[in-house]
């Protein structure tokens, strides 16, 4: 399947001298069409500096940005502004024009297009439909929630058709039951308009509940990319453990005694493994530090355990909890 987002070796910097920052460092990352895509990472970490990089709203210093194939960094004003018009973008401040009301605001790009008021009002109708909000045609953005008010942004951002929504920070100005609604719908736009969405935020639970595969960033590098599962329970990256686990992200040097890191992926959550471990092989270990949760009754997350200083005892460890399904474990060492 041919990516319909490609950045290839995106570079960024800020400033100049001693006040230069990088913002983004050779970013290379692919999306897939169809699918909810989340970048996470620390504040200052790039993620609203990329995500403005994917529509050339910041240009990058170095790199590719394709869409479909196409290097939108090569194209004139005219031919990126029709691109433009396919992948969409929401705010985290909503940018409601305030002198319009609910229903003008959708029409705004559309009357940009050229297209007649009648259809566009016909349009904007049909998309306060779609986000639940046909009786604040009317409305003005004063008079609305920030739930509302987002979803009058989104329902502006589908006005153009577009084949990809980027969402930068979204909901992070949100109440966590707003939110929760505002991840409900950009479900059931993926699903049903095959729109392929990108999630910038900082919130791991917003990419925990909607998105298949998430990128880390981590000052400015792509530390780590997968599906959501498999980072969640296991990290394979500093930053990816900071930030799933932060719990259990201190160094092992913290300890004076061997380490294991027990990733727990899709185990059923009534399963005693650390009880059994201990009941059937007699042999004690202590929890360092935990950061699991239960989705549908099945753990995912990550534990560290204390192993026996023997070969032979970690070894026996290591075999029981890698005999689970649902369970892998190695030893850590210094270096991770």
């Amino acid at each position: 399947m041919e990516p319909i987002i490609e950045l290839q070796g995106l570079s960024k910097t800020f400033g100049s001298g001693d006040n230069q920052v990088a913002a983004l460092q050779n970013v290379s990352l692919a999306v897939n069409p169809g699918e909810i895509f989340g970048i996470i990472g620390l504040s200052g970490a790039g993620k609203s500096t990329l995500v403005r990089c994917v529509n050339l709203l910041e240009r990058p210093d170095a790199g590719k940005v394709l869409f479909h194939g196409e290097d939108l960094t090569k194209l004139t004003g005219k031919e990126l502004r029709q691109r433009r018009r396919k992948i969409s973008m929401i705010f985290q401040s909503f940018n409601l024009l305030d002198q319009r009301t609910s229903l003008d605001n959708i029409c705004f790009p559309l009357e940009l297009e050229g297209v007649s008021k009648k259809d566009a009002r016909k349009r904007a109708m049909e998309l306060l439909e779609t986000v639940g909000l046909p009786d604040k045609a009317g409305s003005y953005p004063v008079q609305l929630s920030g739930g509302q008010k987002q979803r009058i942004a989104i329902a502006r951002a589908l006005a153009s058709d577009p084949e990809v929504l980027l969402c930068d920070e979204a909901t992070s100005a949100l109440d966590p039951k707003t939110t929760d609604s505002i991840l409900k719908l950009l479900q059931k736009i993926n699903r049903e308009r095959g729109i392929t969405v990108i999630i910038i935020t900082h919130q791991m639970s917003v990419i925990e509940q909607i998105c298949h595969r998430v990128a880390i960033l981590d000052s400015g590098v792509v530390a780590e990319v997968g599906a959501v599962e498999r980072v969640f329970s296991n990290p394979q990256s500093k930053a990816g453990r900071r930030l799933v686990s932060p719990d259990v992200a201190l160094p092992v040097v913290d300890w004076d005694t061997p380490v294991a890191r027990i990733a727990f992926n899709g185990t059923m959550t009534e399963e005693p493994v650390i009880a059994s471990l201990v009941k059937e092989k007699g042999i004690l270990v202590s929890i360092l530090g935990a950061d699991t949760r239960n989705v549908d009754g099945k753990a995912f997350g990550t534990m560290l355990i204390s192993l026996p200083e023997e070969e032979e005892g970690k070894k026996a460890v290591l075999d029981f909890l890698n005999s689970h399904a649902g369970i892998s474990a190695e030893e850590v060492h210094k270096d991770v």
